[in-house]
């Protein structure tokens, strides 16, 4: 076998396209995942009456049992998302839409339907307890 000399420049070509590639599919594969809304006094309404079922989570920056319930949320998004929506409100931020749900405990999970609150649960409920929640208003 003649050994064959590899030009430098079709070398860096070729790891340049091979990068190109990655970042495509990265991107494709992480659009067809559901994004987690984030709602505001400006969007809320809007969200809540769309066609599929809501669920926001009403949370805080410095709430600890909000940041353990957020992976759980984000796991359920990524399982749900094609049935429901998944949202969340700070509710530091926004706090003339948790007082109008009457939101005083957090994390506090709505879920809205026809623009409607249906049910809730209050509290770092876990995963079993949030999917038990979701299930009950999916198709």
């Amino acid at each position: 076998m003649i050994p064959v000399e590899r030009d430098p420049e079709i070398e860096r070509l070729m790891r340049k396209k091979a990068e190109e590639m990655m970042k495509q599919q990265q991107k494709r594969s992480m659009s067809n995942e559901p994004k987690l809304v984030e709602l505001n006094e400006q969007n809320f309404d809007d969200t809540i009456n769309g066609s599929k079922p809501v669920i926001v989570d009403f949370w805080a920056a410095w709430c600890g049992p909000c940041q353990f319930m957020l992976p759980i949320f984000d796991r359920l998004a990524k399982k749900y998302g094609d049935k429901m929506v998944f949202a969340r409100l700070n509710v530091d931020e926004n706090n003339a839409v948790a007082a109008r749900y009457d939101v005083y405990a957090i994390p506090t999970f709505i879920v809205f339907k026809d623009g409607k609150m249906v049910d809730r649960a209050i509290g770092a409920v876990g995963e079993i307890g949030l999917e038990r929640l979701i299930r009950k208003y999916i198709a």
